[in-house]
């Protein structure tokens, strides 16, 4: 009920979406724990997109609450036959954790009003409406409501400390509406609940029409995958415990069926339930009937219980939302995403800002974090790690560094870590051609591929236009360790054929002995191996293989290089 007035709706919506859509999404999802129904995020999100379209219209509003509700089902189940769950992924962890900050501090904020009797009336912004009523509060407090507060506060939190075996919100509940009837809290100018309609919801089919959808797909869009995200979160954590499978394409089409019949019903938008779900695992559900059973004593408690809902004060109900959404106000996740990787922290905080700034528009927020994640992944990607290798000390090849031997002047080998795909094609060329300014000696460029998981029609291009470019300046090309799936690709356009098979090695030592066979073949002894191991260790670069083609063993000329090193 409190969740339903948080969406803007009467509060008997609340129970309607809490009795049959919460069996329906158990029985046809794949987690036997997941309780679904009304949850903060959601009726957030409702209320935001519904406020400006029948603020002043009732009826309208309750309409346009079902319509969503089917929307929502629309985009499940759609996903989910079409077998596209994955896109979910699209919502990065730091974009949800910016946003679900936010909406716990609106969430909890909206809620001022009830907690201290006053009404600020319509604003633009949230801030605005908080402002409004902390003043209105402190120029003329009702206090009949803030002693109803503090009640339900003290009540819930002695309850918790001196008998946490007991339901202290239940409780609380119970107490606060029986002080209410007593001392005719309504009479004083207290808000209630008021009248709930007894009986089940009747069954309505939700009206379509086309002005409906265009108003209200983006928002059922947006609604979708943050109730699917959570959903999915809880869903994951209970399946690590219980071992179960989770298949979240049967999953979303568990909660799209959950959001038809609550659109059915007179419901409105529900999701998967942290708070919920947990109490549902902890007290022993090991399959989806703990839902029906759920959804069954919800049912009775609308056939014979509602008269006794009727002296509920608001403020209790504002006391109830603000302690569900209290463990969504999580700091350290976002300092968590900075250290991982500052563009990830750039994007929770952004996240957060927006979506405390243009409040109650709150899918701005989280489709602006949607945006800058992917904009940042290419950016990310269009400069990848590229960097030369040398041979190390102990005989190994590694990054080029102070501790590696000098580097021969005639050969450079390079290693790229990424796609090769046309974001950042231009940087890899770059990247070559500046080494070859750099090296006015320079015959042979090796590029170690094996980070190359990937790529496209550009990078192929790209590297046929460079080995051309390199061609005519007498500079040879070649190609170490490439990855299967890219030396397929390689293989279908022809740059295979056409480079050469003699350009492709399986090791980086391959491609060094072939270097250094065709400098000598040419007279230049410049980088050969003799006269390399003829000097210190210090001064060599690379080495072939121990043995090969009578070079000496590195064993048998260094002893301080280590006995069977690797050479690849």
């Amino acid at each position: 009920m409190a969740y339903a007035q948080l969406a803007g709706l009467p509060p008997h919506y609340g129970l309607y979406a809490s009795f049959l859509p919460v069996a329906v999404a158990s029985i046809f999802g794949s987690s036997r724990q997941l309780a679904t129904g009304p949850v903060a995020v959601v009726s957030l999100l409702t209320a935001s997109a519904l406020g400006p379209l029948a603020a002043d219209n009732p009826q309208a509003y309750l309409s346009y609450a079902v319509s969503l509700a089917l929307l929502v089902a629309l985009v499940h189940v759609i996903l989910g036959v079409i077998r596209l769950g994955i896109l979910i992924a699209f919502l990065s962890h730091p974009d949800v954790v910016g946003f679900t900050n936010a909406a716990a501090i609106i969430i909890a904020t909206s809620q001022l009003g009830n907690l201290l009797g006053v009404d600020p009336g319509p604003t633009d912004q949230h801030y605005e409406t908080v402002w409004q009523t902390v003043v209105l509060a402190v120029e003329s407090p009702h206090w009949p409501t803030i002693s109803i507060t503090l009640l339900t506060l003290v009540a819930i939190v002695a309850i918790k400390r001196y008998y946490p075996r007991l339901p202290n919100v239940l409780l609380a509940v119970a107490a606060t509406t029986l002080v209410s009837w007593i001392i005719g809290f309504e009479n004083f100018g207290g808000q209630v609940v008021g009248s709930i309609p007894r009986g089940l919801p009747p069954f309505e089919l939700p009206q379509l029409d086309f002005s409906t959808i265009t108003q209200l797909f983006a928002i059922a869009v947006t609604i979708a995958l943050i109730g699917f995200m959570e959903a999915v979160s809880v869903a994951k954590a209970l399946a690590v415990r219980t071992r179960q499978r989770l298949d979240a394409n049967q999953e979303l089409i568990g909660q799209g069926l959950g959001n038809i019949t609550a659109s059915c019903f007179q419901g409105y938008a529900v999701a998967g339930s942290f708070s919920r779900s947990a109490v549902n695992a902890e007290a022993g559900a090991v399959t989806g009937f703990s839902a029906v059973v759920t959804g069954a004593a919800v049912g009775l408690t609308l056939l014979l219980l509602t008269p006794l809902l009727y002296h509920l004060p608001q403020p209790t109900l504002a006391i109830i939302i603000i302690m569900a959404v209290g463990s969504l106000v999580r700091i350290k996740p976002l300092i968590h995403a900075w250290k991982a990787q500052k563009h990830d922290g750039i994007v929770a905080l952004t996240t957060f800002v927006l979506t405390l700034a243009f409040a109650p528009n709150l899918e701005t927020g989280i489709v602006t974090g949607v945006l800058l994640s992917l904009g940042l992944y290419i950016y990310r990607t269009m400069s990848p790690r590229i960097f030369s290798l040398a041979r190390h000390i102990e005989g190994g090849l590694r990054e080029s560094g102070p501790t590696n031997a000098r580097q021969c002047p005639k050969i450079e080998m390079l290693r790229f870590e990424g796609p090769l795909f046309f974001a950042n094609t231009s940087y890899f060329e770059n990247k070559v051609l500046e080494r070859v300014a750099a090296m006015p000696g320079l015959k042979f460029i090796i590029v170690d591929a094996v980070a190359i998981n990937e790529i496209d029609a550009t990078g192929e291009a790209m590297l046929r236009t460079l080995s051309e470019t390199l061609a005519g300046l007498n500079i040879s090309i070649l190609f170490t360790r490439v990855p299967g799936m890219v030396m397929a690709t390689l293989r279908r356009t022809g740059f295979f054929d056409e480079a050469g098979e003699h350009h492709f090695f399986h090791s980086r030592d391959d491609a060094l002995h072939h270097a250094w066979q065709q400098m000598q073949d040419e007279g230049n002894t410049e980088c050969s191996v003799e006269s390399c191991w003829a000097r210190d260790l210090s001064n060599c670069v690379f080495q072939s293989n121990p043995g090969k083609r009578g070079e000496p063993d590195v064993r048998a000329v260094e002893s301080t290089t280590r006995a069977g090193a690797s050479l690849k």
